[in-house]
């Protein structure tokens, strides 16, 4: 646990030293404004950066047999390179077979590794480009187990990442690079492909029709729930007859969450009158999840939809807090934020070890060696 404790601490001790102020600039003859050079300030945001990338970067490459899917993943990189059938997208089967095929033997370390590099750039760069505060940000996104839960579910965080990566391209209506980036991406989680639909979908600005067809979406999930849950297995039928089924996927903690983040966004929506089109995209996102945990929880890993939904949070949270006009109450916030994303730390911590997690011990390829998989065991 040090080695994690110590990396957070560390890297949001790095990221206080970063400030969002623009490079050296100059109006030319038409006033417009120009960039003209590189400031220290900017210098020093680079370098904070890097520090902060290599930090992460090197804790998650490094490891070995640590997250709760890394040896299922060893086995089907394996299965890849013997030519045999694997439930995996093909990028991960292409990416796998290139690495095996350069290296000249089995190096799932580096692959983990390719994996490490692509996660943190998409979600380092999608903070410092699109969140109204970093640091705030940045600290939910370590806080909150986004960082340390890529260490397990490696093919979905990297989708993630790029998910929230793409807001980007959506903002500024570039459909284009928006869709070929999820396109790409779904080459290694196929559950990506999601978000075609609901991110565009929570871009509009919602009439009271739309409100209503939704509330009728949410009422029939309460009548229809054998229905929709055919559908969702012949979309995904490697979940038929698995525990991801017949588990209880709610989560009381997701829901409070979606909960605070709505009630309080209408709050400040209704102070300042004048809904920025991203926060009302991320509060679209917000309420949508909060739906979807309420009414959607029968479905098969629900919360791997949610999250694309969530992960919000972490840009829409500190926009609201910096439009907080009273500036004791917007102190109060922060101080509230951080001791709940420390408290929700310490939890995660605190379970870090248990099945679905697998976070700890912490090991490294250094120092240890990868317990036989089930093909060298003989099983596979």
């Amino acid at each position: 646990m040090i080695v994690y404790v110590g990396l957070t601490v560390i890297v949001m001790l790095v990221a206080l030293l970063m400030k969002k102020y623009p490079a050296r600039a100059g109006f030319d003859n038409r006033n417009v404004y120009v960039y003209t050079g590189i400031t220290k300030r900017s210098m020093l945001n680079k370098i904070c950066m890097l520090i902060i990338f290599i930090a992460l970067f090197a804790v998650s490459a490094l490891r070995l047999n640590v997250g709760n899917d890394y040896s299922k993943y060893v086995e089907f990189m394996h299965l890849t390179w013997s030519n045999a059938y694997v439930p995996t997208e093909i990028g991960f089967n292409l990416l796998t077979k290139a690495v095996y095929t350069v290296f000249g033997f089995e190096n799932y370390i580096f692959v983990f590794a390719v994996f490490a590099f692509a996660t943190v750039a998409f979600f380092l760069a999608a903070l410092w480009e699109q969140s109204d505060d970093f640091y705030v940000s940045f600290a939910m996104f370590m806080l909150l187990g986004y960082y340390f839960q890529s260490l397990s579910t490696v093919r979905y965080y990297l989708a993630l990442a790029m998910a929230i990566f793409s807001l980007k391209y959506l903002f500024k209506r570039d459909f284009p690079k928006f869709i070929v980036l999820v396109l790409f991406g779904a080459c290694f989680h196929k559950s990506l492909l999601l978000i075609l639909i609901m991110y565009p979908v929570c871009l509009m600005k919602w009439k009271k029709w739309m409100y209503g067809a939704i509330g009728l979406i949410c009422l029939s999930c309460v009548f229809l729930q054998d229905l929709y849950l055919k559908i969702a297995l012949k979309l995904y039928p490697t979940y038929e007859d698995t525990s991801y089924v017949s588990d209880d996927n709610i989560s009381i903690i997701s829901i409070a969450r979606c909960v605070l983040v709505v009630v309080y966004a209408l709050y400040i929506f209704k102070k300042s009158g004048n809904v920025e089109e991203k926060d009302r995209f991320y509060f679209h996102c917000n309420l949508g999840a909060l739906l979807l945990y309420t009414f959607g929880s029968f479905m098969p890993t629900v919360s791997r939809i949610g999250y694309y939904l969530t992960v919000t949070q972490i840009l829409l949270v500190p926009s609201l807090i910096k439009k907080t006009e009273n500036e004791k109450l917007y102190k109060l916030l922060r101080i509230a934020l951080f001791v709940g994303c420390i408290g929700y730390f310490c939890i995660y911590m605190k379970r870090a070890s248990g099945n679905g997690v697998r976070l700890l011990p912490y090991e490294t390829f250094l120092f240890h060696e990868l317990p036989p998989t089930l093909s060298e065991r003989g099983f596979g």
